[in-house]
């Protein structure tokens, strides 16, 4: 059981919400329109999962081969760090988990066509390139950018079109609103780390920057990300023939109630006081998909 935990805290899954919530968000926007498919939608998820998984084991192997983690950091345990993963155990799995998700998204190609294999490569890079590679993207405070398009713009609009065979114009305004929540949960587990990352030479956004700087744009994210679906918002209050439920609008209105309270507690805490609102965040994100993909669905 010890070694479970210790596999499961590694997988990080308090931020696997992220690289959900794209996918549920594409599902939703398919299923209002008339064009889902519950193979593709599937296969979306899983790939989706894997693929962030993969990126959690190569941001902590790559993190300790580089020695930006240490014993008794402020965040979550990291496994390979205290000595309870052999670093090449974690190398080895990170790999596999990498090659399966690539297997899951080969499986994706009779529904979106070849012309999605450089989306996966592309996907695949930047798994490893965000910790690893001669230029580590979360060293130089590219992190957030990569998270942005990878975690909001890639797998909404990707999964949309596998699923539907189309690009629509709401689901790339979607992918930008889970773009900027998704960028929301990086920022506080940056803002929590901002210290142990100067000194270990990690320059991300909030090390260069600074954590005022982080707590305006954490705030500005998730009043912009709700901001991007305004033509959704005003359709839904205005036209009743688009067969929305008016309880749509708890989608925001329980995001942004959410968010500000969140935002405070970020601004009156440090350190280890910081790690629940990791989770908080990601749920909060989450939160908003599912009610979203229920009023699209029901």
């Amino acid at each position: 059981m010890k070694q479970v935990k210790i596999w499961l805290e590694a997988m990080r899954l308090r931020t696997l919400p992220v690289s959900i919530s794209g996918v549920l968000m594409a599902i939703g926007i398919t299923a209002w329109q008339g064009r889902f498919q519950w193979q593709p939608a599937v296969l979306c998820l899983v790939f989706a999962l894997l693929a962030q998984i993969a990126s959690n084991f190569a941001n902590e192997y790559y993190d300790y081969k580089k020695g930006s983690d240490k014993k008794g950091r402020v965040g979550p345990r990291r496994g390979v760090t205290e000595g309870d993963i052999k670093p090449t155990t974690l190398r080895n799995v990170t790999y596999l988990t990498l090659a399966i998700a690539c297997a899951v998204g080969c499986c994706l190609i009779p529904y979106g066509g070849w012309k999605i294999i450089p989306v996966g490569v592309l996907i695949a890079i930047f798994v490893l390139a965000y910790s690893a590679g001669p230029y580590p993207l979360s060293y130089h405070g590219l992190g957030e950018l990569t998270v942005f398009i990878f975690y909001g713009v890639v797998p909404v609009i990707a999964s949309y079109y596998v699923i539907s065979q189309s690009i629509d114009a709401l689901a790339v305004l979607a992918s930008m609103t889970i773009g900027f929540m998704g960028v929301n949960v990086l920022l506080v587990n940056n803002y929590r780390d901002m210290d142990d990352d100067k000194e270990a030479g990690k320059n991300t956004a909030v090390v260069i920057f600074g954590r005022q700087l982080a707590s305006a744009a954490y705030l500005f994210n998730g009043f912009i990300a709700i901001a991007m679906l305004s033509p959704l918002w005003v359709i839904a209050f205005l036209n009743d023939k688009i067969m929305l439920p008016k309880w749509i609008f708890w989608a925001p209105a329980i995001y942004l109630v959410m968010h500000v309270v969140i935002w405070a507690i970020l601004n009156h805490n440090t350190g280890a006081k910081l790690n629940p609102l990791l989770g908080l965040t990601a749920i909060n994100m989450l939160i908003f998909t599912i009610i979203m993909l229920l009023a699209f669905t029901i």
